[in-house]
């Protein structure tokens, strides 16, 4: 939970503190664009290697040297003497952040049971839901009273302590008192051409993304995603080949998992597309100062951490299927509000309902991607589940500027909300209930029933 909490207020504390970072270093706005650029790069790049790492060294063994990696990288960054340092250590945060994301996934995969995961991933989520609304907060506070190196300094102390415990602490796998000790496993070959392929298909891909706001459909951003799409084809052909892929069929082979990345990928492009635009909608043609538009956006915040626990009702009563398609319709119908709001009670509601829309998915999403996947392979689930998240904002930013440049603030809300209904379409391939997974079906002693719920 600390991971992903730390990881989310990191990212929203340096938006706020990218303004006073170009200042005193005398950065242009590309250098300072690529302080998030490159940070974003190397994580969707390296999720999933990064969870294959953790299956095979200990999702706790790289949970600890991803939190200390990225505490000791945050204390360089505080004290960069020029911005291309501060860009380069950027990327090598990056590089730690995802070596520590998907083991927090894969942790919670390995302590809990399938059937228990649910309560476990709703409390991480809303841990991310308070982290994100902190951030604006409190990088303002730490920017105005203290400058933007602070915004850095401020993750250093809870990632070491955390790091440190990870480390040092005693691994809580939960097995049977009467199971024997599971028998050594032969490790896996390492897929570095697969790692390699899946690195570059991803990287162009983000870096096109990116960069597609500024620069349009230019030969530069064709290529790119010409890049990205030849590097997927590989990828592709040679997982099929090898005899151990980076991404085993297990954890995809299944049209769940398929369908719940996908759901996950597009309605986080719904949301962060909206977001950006509502920045320029509240601040731009509203004319509202940054702190109330800060104050409009709570209900999303405070939805996000309340609909946490209630999927994991809906998910044990209603299954995955019939608690993500009505909660992308949520998510859908907010953007439209915002679309055609004008006064403050309707831009709340309409904040509301996407924090209520979107956590809900968050948590069912994720929670089938990770229940589906074998415990042996919990870490390349988590890095797939954080590569759509980290793929998906990047996208939605991508449609939300190119509408604004054809037609102003709210044109691109209508778009993001027809890729919020395709989340809800793309949700119908998700379980009608809970599906009883192999681990489900080992019990404590020999003749029991299996005790997991349907």
């Amino acid at each position: 939970m600390a991971g992903a909490a730390i990881v989310a207020l990191d990212g929203t504390v340096l938006t706020v503190a990218q303004p006073t970072l170009q200042r005193q270093l005398g950065a242009s706005f590309t250098q300072v664009q690529w302080t998030g650029t490159g940070y974003l790069i190397a994580v969707a790049g390296l999720l999933v290697f990064a969870g294959r790492l953790g299956d095979r060294y200990g999702h706790r063994r790289a949970f600890g040297v991803g939190m200390l990696g990225f505490g000791a990288v945050s204390a360089g960054i505080g004290l960069a003497p020029g911005v291309g340092w501060v860009i380069g250590l950027r990327v090598a945060q990056g590089v730690f952040g995802a070596l520590l994301q998907p083991a927090t996934l894969g942790m919670l995969r390995a302590a809990f049971p399938p059937d228990r995961l649910r309560v476990p991933i709703a409390v991480r989520t809303a841990a991310i839901a308070v982290a994100a609304a902190a951030g604006p907060v409190v990088g303002g506070a730490l920017v105005t009273a203290l400058g933007w190196r602070a915004v850095f300094f401020v993750n250093v102390l809870p990632a070491l302590l955390f790091g440190t415990l990870a480390l040092t602490g005693r691994d809580r796998t939960r097995r049977p008192a009467s199971a024997p000790p599971p028998a050594p496993a032969a490790p896996r070959r390492l897929d570095l051409a697969g790692a390699l392929l899946l690195a570059v298909c991803l990287a162009c891909l983000v870096h096109s993304l990116v960069a597609l706001p500024e620069s349009g459909w230019t030969t530069a951003a064709g290529l790119g995603l010409a890049a990205s799409a030849v590097a997927a084809v590989a990828f592709v052909r040679h997982e099929r080949r090898t005899p151990d892929p980076l991404v085993p069929p297990a954890v995809v082979g299944t049209p769940a998992v398929a369908a719940a990345l996908g759901v996950l990928m597009t309605a986080s492009a719904a949301l962060h597309g909206t977001l950006f635009a509502c920045v320029y909608l509240l601040q731009g043609e509203l004319g509202l100062d940054p702190f109330h538009s800060a104050l409009v956006g709570l209900p999303l915040a405070a939805l996000m951490v309340a609909a946490a626990p209630a999927c994991v009702v809906l998910l044990r009563r209603c299954g995955a299927r019939a608690t993500t398609m009505p909660a992308a319709v949520v998510l859908a119908a907010g953007i439209l509000l915002l679309w055609r709001a004008t006064g403050t009670p309707a831009l709340c509601t309409g904040f509301a309902l996407l924090g209520a829309g979107f956590g809900t998915v968050m948590v069912a999403g994720t929670h089938v991607v990770v229940r589906q996947a074998p415990a042996e392979s919990a870490g390349v689930a988590g890095g797939l589940q954080q590569t759509a998240m980290n793929v998906g904002p990047v996208l939605g930013t991508a449609v939300a500027s190119t509408c604004m440049a054809l037609g102003g603030s709210r044109a691109p809300l209508p778009v993001l909300a027809v890729v919020a209904v395709a989340a809800a379409v793309t949700a119908r391939a998700l379980p009608v209930r809970s599906v009883t997974t192999p681990a489900e079906h080992r019990t404590d002693r020999p003749g029991s029933r299996n005790p997991a719920r349907p």
